[in-house]
């Protein structure tokens, strides 16, 4: 009885202390200044979102360890991290968490569906928010000051493959499936415009939803279509199970999709099903220059020291966007949101993405896209593209 009751009270004393620590974004000092953090940290897309919240805890004890001074005052980061589950209801309640926090700016949301919602609720506080992975163009096009984002957009993205898909892979006939998620949907119907513009044709349109894991009638049905190739737009964590089918049902075309399934995670998901360069994806951002490389480089070993993990998307574009939200806040000498925000547009930022800066409605300029594909387990640098709008 003794023991098990001193096993209660570690257990008790390690619970605890996490909360202390929790909670201690709630309860900090006069010189503590609060970043939110939004992204699925449960449901089928956590791995991506433990991933952006490495990213930013990362940034923060580097912040932390600069001894920043801001208006004469030495200043201390607090992460506040909320959970969205990559959905929308639960994205706006996150939101609103965070602003009744008094958080000084936000790093978020990781999708697009999530993203858009809550980017009215930051406006309306006078809440800047950086988002280091939305695509969806509407995210910069609805006016707000408040919105910016580090990645290439749907139209950037989407095009830029559809333009490889006809002039790299040879496709000229293409099968689209997407999950109907506004990321899904927004990145395949910018891949279709860049397909045909491009000279190719779009021979079906089938759609699914991003909890689906049985896609044989779907895919049945696109191979009796006779495709050149097949892109999918949604997340990894679909994709992966798609793939295996793919390859059971012996369809032998190439695979495409957007970042949302360049993941280190897909190999795992597709198992020997991925196969050998017949995957094709992208991700925004493409690192030419050495030095660039170099600093994008030692930012993902020291990742991996750090969490035992490798980079699995988005995390290096969460650090950026967490070191821009500061950079604004010393340019301008203020933590004040309505203050400093007005300084992120002017920012020119040379990050471990690369070297970053924001047009009039907060997209980053001269979006770079990098083309990989998959050997086996090992993800593979394919070439480095500029991205084409359509």
């Amino acid at each position: 009885m003794y023991f098990k009751l001193l096993n209660i009270l570690k257990f008790t004393h390690i619970t605890v202390l996490m909360l202390f620590v929790i909670s201690s974004c709630s309860k900090v000092d006069d010189n503590s200044v609060k970043i939110g953090h939004v992204a699925p940290l449960t449901g089928n897309q956590a791995h991506l979102g433990k991933d952006n919240e490495a990213g930013a805890v990362l940034a923060i004890k580097d912040l932390n360890n600069s001894n920043i001074v801001i208006s004469g005052e030495k200043v201390k980061f607090v992460l506040i991290s909320e959970d969205d589950a990559a959905d929308p209801k639960q994205g706006t309640s996150a939101a609103q968490k965070l602003i009744d926090s008094e958080v000084v700016g936000v790093i978020g949301h990781l999708n697009s569906g999530t993203t858009v919602p809550a980017s009215t609720m930051y406006h309306r506080a006078g809440i800047p928010q950086i988002s280091p992975s939305a695509t969806l163009p509407k995210y910069t096009q609805q006016g707000y000051k408040t919105a910016f984002r580090v990645v290439a957009n749907d139209v950037q993205l989407g095009g830029s493959l559809g333009n490889y898909a006809v002039n790299s892979l040879n496709a000229k006939r293409v099968a689209i499936i997407d999950d109907r998620s506004a990321y899904g949907a927004g990145v395949a119907t910018e891949f279709k415009k860049g397909f045909e513009k491009s000279g190719g044709s779009v021979i079906v349109h089938q759609y699914t939803n991003d909890k689906s894991t049985d896609f044989f009638a779907i895919l049945t049905s696109i191979k009796s279509k006779k495709p050149d190739v097949i892109f999918f737009g949604g997340m990894d964590a679909v994709a992966g199970p798609m793939i295996r089918q793919i390859k059971q049902l012996g369809i032998e075309v190439p695979f495409m999709g957007g970042d949302g399934i360049c993941t280190a995670e897909l190999p795992k998901l597709a198992g020997k099903a991925i196969g050998n360069k017949n995957i094709f994806c992208a991700e925004a951002g493409g690192l030419i220059d050495k030095k660039s490389i170099k600093k994008n480089e030692s930012f993902r070993s020291r990742f991996k020291k750090e969490t035992g993990k490798e980079v699995k998307l988005y995390s290096p574009y969460v650090y950026d966007a967490t070191m821009i939200l500061v950079e604004a806040m010393k340019t301008a000498d203020s933590v004040n949101p309505k203050i400093y925000s007005k300084e992120i547009a002017n920012i020119k930022y040379s990050g471990v993405t690369g070297p970053i800066s924001f047009d009039k409605n907060g997209d980053v300029q001269d979006a770079s896209l990098t083309i990989f594909t998959y050997n086996l387990n090992e993800k593979v640098i394919v070439e480095v593209i500029k991205s084409h709008s359509n």
